[in-house]
């Protein structure tokens, strides 16, 4: 009897170049963690919203018996329960460790080249907002009558920009930009593109906000929620983070869904660890208060893929109570939210993975991006206030783009 062969050893990236690899239909997903690139498409995974976890898990024992190696899950699920999905099973990954800082891209990728990265996409915008500033502005105080009401404490409402450019929208250039201006983000793109769509479309974003992760038996999830505009100004960032450590508004926003991630998490993991306090974090855009949330699994425990579904969605991008959060978000926002968001990110044959919450995203189609941004409706809410909030959001992708103040 033959001996089996030798497992092969796993291919060895570098960072930049796999940023560099990726293709349009690529996904392409990075953080702390690492990196990974996948392309083509060995299975789509089926499975309505609640039991994407289950079809994940039969779709990947299905690759290994099909003699896929060290297969994966990957892709995007939109915010509301009938939204659709884009998780697939991919025919080649490739993955890399993330080197971090300034060495996350080489050549005439590195931060360091310029001092300001010169925008993605040089194209002369027509933008449109959806809803009009000031009918967003209504939105939000029709919502600070409803939580007076009483039954309703806390929800998210978005606008979304539609840029229309004269040109293609490169999302290779887009995706390299994000990672360049904001190496410790959750950089991701992904192929969301549905049946009629007149052209490929694909999901863009460098979020901050890690939805849940499992490495091992550890499960960590970090809960953003409290914002401030991060101006570049020292004295202006440092009075900005001193509000937000005092707001009673902003900390009473983020107990709400720092509370609600940590009752999830506890039903599934032991020695969970909740700060008392949240931090401060900061991104290039924006400073939020941040609560790093931490537990363990036992053998056999949820896979993270698991976990995603039964955080989601948390009140920092809904709202408190859920289904009520919801229906309102579905009567106050014109437009239905798609990915935006909801969950991108990928889970393995062990149930490891990683996977955050799609915000300071796009959808990318073409000549036109459509870009959301959403702020947390609480008591005592400043109509004028949530406006501004959702137009520095928007400055993630708007700098990447070369729109920056059209919001």
């Amino acid at each position: 009897m033959s001996s089996p062969a030798p497992a092969r050893p796993r291919p060895v990236h570098r960072a930049a170049d796999l940023l560099a690899a990726y293709l349009p239909g690529s996904f392409y997903y990075s953080s702390a963690r690492g990196v990974l690139l996948a392309d083509g498409v060995h299975a789509h995974v089926r499975g309505a919203s609640g039991n994407r976890a289950a079809a994940a898990a039969e779709a990947l024992e299905a690759a290994v018996l099909a003699g896929v190696a060290n297969p994966v899950v990957v892709g995007a699920i939109g915010f509301r329960p009938d939204s659709g999905s884009s998780l697939i099973v991919p025919a080649v990954v490739r993955r890399a460790e993330a080197p971090g800082g300034d060495s996350w891209t080489d050549g005439d990728l590195r931060p360091g080249r310029e001092e300001t990265p010169r925008p993605a996409n040089q194209n002369p915008w027509t933008v449109v907002p959806r809803p009009a500033p000031e009918v967003y502005a209504e939105s939000v105080r029709e919502a600070v009558d409803l939580i007076a009401d009483g039954e309703l404490r806390k929800v998210v409402l978005a606008r979304a920009l539609d840029l229309v450019g004269e040109h293609s929208i490169s999302v290779r250039d887009l995706l390299r930009d994000l990672v360049v201006r904001d190496p410790a983000a959750h950089a991701f793109a992904v192929d969301v593109s549905a049946p009629g769509d007149p052209a490929p479309r694909t999901l863009v974003g460098a979020s901050p906000e890690l939805l849940v992760s499992r490495k091992g038996n550890v499960v960590t999830a970090n809960p953003l929620a409290g914002s401030r505009r991060r101006t570049g100004d020292p004295a202006r960032d440092a009075q900005a983070i001193a509000e937000l450590r005092v707001s009673e508004k902003d900390l009473n926003e983020h107990a709400l869904v720092a509370a609600q991630v940590a009752e999830v998490l506890g039903r599934y993991c032991t020695g969970l660890e909740v700060p008392e306090k949240p931090e401060v974090m900061g991104t290039p855009a924006m400073w939020h208060l941040s609560t790093r949330v931490t537990g363990r699994v036992g053998p056999g425990g949820p896979s993270s893929l698991e976990l995603a579904e039964a955080l989601h969605p948390t009140p920092a991008v809904c709202g408190v109570p859920v289904d009520l959060a919801r229906d309102t978000i579905a009567r106050l926002e014109p437009e239905d939210r798609g990915y935006y968001a909801g969950l991108v990110g990928w889970t393995d044959l062990a149930g490891d993975g990683e996977w955050v919450v799609t915000i300071r995203c796009a959808e990318v189609s073409d000549k036109t991006a459509r870009l959301f941004a959403g702020a947390g409706v609480v008591a005592g809410s400043d109509p004028a206030a949530e406006l501004a909030e959702t137009s520095a959001k928007f400055g993630t992708l708007l700098r990447a783009l070369g729109a920056e103040g059209v919001a």
